[in-house]
């Protein structure tokens, strides 16, 4: 019987251990089939759980902690409202009474959830350009907010451009940038300028900026762009308005990577964007 079971190419071995062999070969593959399976997919499960894992090991996952998921999802929509509630406002210069009382509703339930800022741990996020996307003061109709300013409009032939703020918190440097275009008489082209207000800044406390003035520069640009910068002196101390001692006070009530709101030291309220 077990003759009957040898396999052709085993005409070498003796008859003894070519039963021998197909006994037990017949054991295996008839009487405990299910066994040798098992062990195939033993084997095959050993090989590739080690390499899933290898994988799993070496891919970096972030997976937010419960806190902080809730804290972005009430977050996102607060910012998204605000900046609903300043778009179209032109920074604030074409803002009215209702604008105002929005931007300002918003920009309140925002620094609730925000909490408060902490520069002493957190400087590090205002380093960079930050572009001007709203300011109460601006509703003034004059460059200068609530402060003493040149108006804009009619009595003088000035068009607001984009305003930013570069921070280095390193330098300690920080500049204000005005963007402006200038009416000028027939023929002559317009001209266009930018204005580096330059300062330097320290921290007050946890959450206030003090920021004192250096120079103004200001550069043509478009057609007038060849002329050289020229640089505005500092007055003396001695002929300096009472009202501009060159330097102001501001504190940042709600920042992160992107968004950065401040309420100055009159009380003006203004939203920037990284840029």
């Amino acid at each position: 019987m077990a003759s009957l079971l040898l396999p052709h190419g085993s005409s070498l071995l003796s008859p003894s251990s070519a039963a021998a062999a197909s006994s037990s070969s017949s054991r295996h593959c008839f009487i405990f089939p299910s066994i040798r399976n098992r062990r195939k997919s033993s084997h095959r499960r050993k090989f590739f759980l080690p390499a899933a894992a290898a994988v799993l090991d070496e891919s970096p996952v972030f997976d937010p902690s419960p806190g902080f998921q809730e804290s972005h999802d009430v977050i996102a929509p607060l910012k998204l409202k605000l900046l609903s509630a300043v778009s179209g406002l032109n920074r604030g210069l074409a803002a009215d009474e209702e604008d105002l009382r929005r931007a300002e509703s918003a920009a309140k339930e925002l620094e609730a959830v925000g909490g408060v800022v902490d520069l002493t741990k957190h400087q590090d996020k205002l380093q960079g350009q930050w572009r001007l996307i709203y300011s109460s003061a601006f509703s003034s109709r004059t460059l200068g907010g609530s402060r003493p300013g040149p108006p804009t409009g009619r009595l003088l032939p000035i068009t607001l451009g984009q305003v930013f703020q570069r921070i280095d918190v390193l330098s300690k440097d920080f500049d204000n940038i005005v963007e402006l275009q200038f009416g000028t008489p027939w023929p002559l082209p317009q001209l266009e300028a930018t204005a580096i207000l330059a300062h330097k800044f320290e921290l007050i406390g946890t959450s206030k900026i003090k920021i004192t003035f250096t120079k103004t520069t200001v550069k043509p640009t478009g057609s007038y762009s060849q002329l050289p910068p020229l640089e505005v002196p500092r007055l003396p101390d001695a002929l300096r308005p009472p009202s501009n001692t060159g330097s102001g006070e501001f504190e940042v009530t709600y920042l992160d990577s992107d968004t950065r709101i401040t309420r100055g030291d009159r009380g003006e309220l203004r939203v920037f964007v990284i840029s």
